[in-house]
């Protein structure tokens, strides 16, 4: 009896530690959250195909995690940021998301910065560059993955200006994520030596950029760097062919160019350009088997955005998984003591401050000569190892940082 006894006080123990590792997934149901630029100038480089990164990632990893089944809601923050909060507090208040994921447009992501802290819940960024999101507006639960401007100027900018090209001029979109490039680069060029001899602002999605090419063109700067993206940059640069900037000697730098818009300048344009990215389709097998599969189902090459926002998504699942709950604090914690190695990143980590921390690259955009197919646009300049291309934690400003 005593045996039978035990045998049944052994089984409930077991029975209610089952309920309660169950338990610690909140609803029954992890819910991510991707919320892009659908329909506007960044909806190439993130839009669709961020919604098909989440959605292979998770497919990829089985549809659930410890038993509970995955949900992917999508929007569309019209790069907005009062749109973004909307739709963000309605899915976490109604829909019960856990995390989220993507949002470019800077101005957007640092609305939602604080959101998510309000609301304890996950931002897992992509999309947007601001590094100012993990320096003075840094969250806690905020986790910078893929890119930001410190990283895009400190690789390109230093780059330029050790060849000489020390003079700039920057063409600039008036809002937090075309501010803090121009800062960022600004810097690099003053700390090494070189000087910026002005400056424009011009609106987001802007279709004429002839009189901000103008005052460029009159800057007589070596360089004109445009401190915008998606289709800001291509119609910039389109334009700036157009005036002749560069057959007057002047070099062009885009600060911020996916490859999605280095295809649609092709390489007749694109040829010569410097760019710094943190991801490329041909660098090995592993990036050529995601980029295929990718391509398979969105029909162009996954930009640094949405290569990035599969890593971040696996990374993500990875913690529930190791961890057994989907609790903001433990996830975090976990995901932050744990290495990324993957097609995307080699030995990352994530940062107390929020900074996914890996290595970036300098290419080229080659000449169609040098091309052997449609996406065969960039050759490598330079790899630039994660620590040296982000800003250092301690020079972010982050409040939180180094006060547990």
């Amino acid at each position: 009896m005593k045996s039978l006894a035990a045998t049944l006080v052994a089984g409930a123990a077991m029975a209610l530690s089952i309920g309660t590792a169950q338990a610690q997934i909140s609803d029954d149901v992890v819910k991510l959250g991707v919320l892009t630029d659908m329909s506007s100038l960044y909806s190439d480089a993130t839009g669709k195909g961020s919604l098909t990164a989440v959605q292979m990632a998770v497919a990829d990893f089985g549809g659930k995690v410890k038993g509970k089944p995955i949900v992917v809601l999508s929007g569309d923050h019209q790069n907005k940021p009062d749109v973004g909060v909307n739709i963000v507090r309605n899915w976490i208040d109604n829909d019960k998301m856990d995390a989220l994921f993507d949002v470019p447009t800077s101005s957007v992501a640092l609305a939602l910065s604080t959101l998510m802290t309000e609301k304890n819940k996950i931002f897992m960024n992509s999309g947007a560059g601001s590094s100012d999101l993990t320096g003075k507006a840094c969250s806690p639960t905020f986790v910078h993955y893929t890119y930001d401007t410190y990283a895009l100027s400190n690789v390109a900018g230093k780059a330029m200006v050790k060849r000489g090209e020390d003079t700039w001029f920057f063409i600039t979109a008036d809002y937090a994520f075309g501010q803090a490039l121009e800062r960022d680069a600004a810097d690099v060029v003053k700390a090494n030596g070189g000087k910026v001899l002005g400056d424009v602002r011009h609106p987001l999605n802007s279709s004429d950029f002839s009189s901000f090419l103008l005052q460029a063109q009159a800057s007589k700067s070596k360089v004109v760097a445009l401190a915008n993206a998606g289709g800001d940059t291509t119609n910039a640069l389109k334009q700036a062919a157009e005036f002749g900037l560069m057959k007057g000697g002047q070099k062009m730098i885009a600060l911020l160019q996916q490859i999605t818009d280095s295809h649609s300048l092709g390489l007749k344009q694109a040829q010569g350009l410097i760019l710094t990215d943190g991801f490329y389709w041909d660098m090995n097998d592993e990036t050529r088997a995601f980029s295929k599969k990718f391509m398979d189902k969105v029909g162009h090459m996954p930009t640094m955005i949405q290569a990035g926002l599969y890593s971040a998504t696996m990374h993500y699942l990875q913690a529930i998984d190791a961890t057994g709950t989907d609790d903001t604090a433990k996830v975090l914690a976990q995901m932050k003591k744990t290495p990324i190695n993957d097609f995307f990143a080699k030995n990352g980590h994530i940062r107390e401050d929020g900074r996914m921390v890996h290595d970036m690259y300098l290419f080229e955009v080659k000449k169609p000569s040098e091309s052997k197919g449609e996406w065969d646009l960039y050759k490598l300049l330079a790899t630039v190892p994660g620590d040296e291309a982000f800003r250092p934690m301690d020079k972010g400003g982050c409040p939180f940082v180094g006060k547990k």
